[in-house]
C-alpha cells in the first residue's frame, strides 16, 4: 500500500488540495484532475492504484468516467460527491464503484476508506490461492475469476466488487449468506444498504450464466445467497 497512486477527480480546488495534504501525509502519491476528460488521460497515462471520483464534474460527469473505467479495467474507484440519495449511491455502486462517500467528509474518513479498498483489492489469501466450486475456479493470488466450458477457461469480466463477493461465496460453498453478511465482508467500511448487495449479485448471476455457470449462484429466498455445485 506504501507509495500507491491516488487520482483525485475533483473540479473544487479546495477540497482536491485538502485530499491530497491528508493522502500524501499518509505516504500515498497524488495526482489531481479537475475534469473527467483529464482523469481519464491520468488514468491512461499514469495507471493509478485507486481514483477517488467526484460525480458533479465539467466536461465529462462521475458516472460516464466511472463506466469507462470499468470499460477497460478493474482500477478500484470510490465516488466523492455531494448528492446522497440512494439512488445515486446505486447507480455508482450498480455501474462498479468500490466505494461511495458524500460530502462534507472527514478527510481522515476518506483516507481511511482509501486505505481499506486497497487492502480488499489486494487483499491475502496466501492459505487458500485458488478456490473451486464445480466449473467455477476462482485465483486470489490472480484476482481472477474463470469457468470451464469445451475444454477452456472463460476468464470472467467482474468489477471488483462482483469479484470479491464470488470468492467470498466460494470459500464456503453451500453456506447460505445473508445480504448483511456480504456487505459486512465485502463492503465494510462503506454506507452500501443491503439492497446494493442485489444489484450487484444480479450482474455476477448474469456473467455466470453467459461463462455457462448458470445456477451456480443460488438466491434463497428471504434470506441471501449461496453457490450450490451441480
Amino acid at each position: 500500500m506504501e507509495n500507491a497512486l491516488i487520482l483525485i477527480v475533483e473540479d473544487e480546488p479546495e477540497i482536491a488540495r485538502i485530499l491530497q495534504s491528508y493522502l500524501e501525509r499518509d505516504g500515498f502519491r497524488t495526482v489531481c484532475a479537475g475534469d473527467g476528460e483529464i482523469a481519464l488521460t491520468h488514468l491512461k497515462t499514469l495507471r493509478p492504484d485507486l481514483v477517488l471520483l467526484d460525480i458533479g464534474l465539467p466536461r465529462r460527469d462521475g458516472f460516464s468516467v466511472l463506466t469507462e473505467i470499468r470499460g477497460r479495467e478493474n482500477t478500484p474507484v470510490i465516488m466523492t460527491t455531494a448528492r446522497a440519495e440512494d439512488l445515486d449511491k446505486l447507480s455508482a455502486l450498480r455501474i462498479g464503484a468500490d466505494d461511495y462517500v458524500v460530502k462534507p467528509f472527514n478527510p481522515m474518513e476518506v483516507v481511511a476508506r482509501v486505505k481499506a479498498v486497497l487492502r480488499r483489492t489486494r487483499g491475502e489469501d496466501f492459505g487458500h490461492p485458488v478456490l473451486r466450486v464445480d466449473t467455477l475456479e476462482v485465483d486470489t493470488e490472480n484476482y481472477r475469476a474463470s469457468v470451464a466450458r469445451g475444454g477452456d477457461r472463460l476468464v470472467l469480466d467482474l468489477t471488483l466488487t462482483e469479484y470479491r463477493l464470488l470468492a467470498h461465496l466460494a470459500r464456503a460453498p453451500r453456506r447460505v449468506f445473508t445480504r448483511g453478511d456480504l456487505v459486512d465482508a465485502c463492503l465494510p467500511e462503506s454506507n452500501a444498504l443491503e439492497r446494493t448487495v442485489d444489484s450487484h449479485v444480479s450482474n455476477l448471476r448474469r456473467k455466470l450464466d453467459r461463462a455457462g455457470a448458470a445456477g451456480l449462484c443460488v438466491v434463497v429466498r428471504g434470506v441471501g445467497y449461496r453457490l450450490m455445485a451441480s
